[in-house]
């Protein structure tokens, strides 16, 4: 059942430790979410999955495959999307075509077929606007389809990121604090899609700062501080774990 495996992942810039020796595994249908204060490694360890960059040392596993060396594209191919801390999207090309910029990956046609026009490339180019158009049905933009991307609301935005991700039919998907930003209704909102991804059966990993949505949506949650995991465990155990509150409350000097 673990989908995606991390075992001692070391990775330094410089004289900065960025990550420590961290290990967990993430289970097939989890919401697992990975906090902790500013500084303490999630980023890289997301980076690090995904990767933008190489491990020091450690191994990462990812649906049975090692891929602590493989480029980026051929993670996202295995199975395994994200969307970014700051939104990544083409801002003049249309909703639709963003969508269709990250179905790319699952396209088979030869440059021949594509530059000929050949049936096959046209029944796979028809297969790929209908499913594009279904994620931004999914995410609820499909009546934004022809509108430039960077024309969308930041809320907007943010959700046509997740449907770019789930075009890449993804076993799961990695989210870098998705309701950054974001008003209560649009987390509201954001909580639901959430939700309704896990039913699909994509696993989800997610960075956020919002620790009341953390709660809500995640059913597992990995805490890091300094670059080492400091707690891992369901949300009840991690609110009352002396460890993490001492990360983000910090304690007395009389202490």
């Amino acid at each position: 059942m673990i989908l995606l495996s991390i075992k001692n992942l070391t990775k330094s810039f410089g004289g900065l430790v960025a990550v420590a020796g961290v290990s967990f595994d993430v289970e097939r249908g989890d919401v697992m979410g990975l906090i902790g204060p500013n500084g303490a490694g999630k980023t890289t360890i997301f980076n690090l999955i995904t990767g933008a960059v190489r491990p020091d040392d450690g191994h990462i596993f990812f649906a049975g495959h090692g891929i602590a060396h493989l480029k980026p594209h051929r993670i996202v191919y295995l199975g395994l999307a994200r969307t970014f801390q700051t939104i990544r999207l083409f801002p003049k090309l249309s909703v639709l075509e963003n969508v269709l910029s990250g179905s790319h990956c699952r396209m088979k046609s030869s440059f021949v077929a594509s530059l000929l026009r050949l049936p096959s490339q046209r029944r796979e180019e028809k297969a790929s606007l209908i499913a594009a158009m279904r994620e931004l049905e999914f995410v609820g933009l499909a009546d934004l389809w022809n509108s430039p991307a960077g024309s969308l609301s930041y809320g907007d935005q943010r959700r046509l990121e997740i449907a770019r991700a789930l075009a890449t039919e993804p076993k799961m998907i990695i989210l870098d604090e998705p309701a950054g930003g974001m008003n209560d209704q649009e987390t509201y909102e954001l909580r639901d899609l959430i939700a309704r991804i896990k039913a699909r059966g994509i696993t989800i990993m997610l960075i956020e700062h919002d620790m009341g949505f953390v709660m809500k949506v995640c059913n597992k949650i990995v805490v890091m501080e300094h670059g080492a995991m400091i707690a891992q465990g369901r949300p009840e155990e991690i609110q009352k774990n002396p460890k993490v509150i001492e990360a983000y409350l910090g304690v007395d000097d009389d202490d």
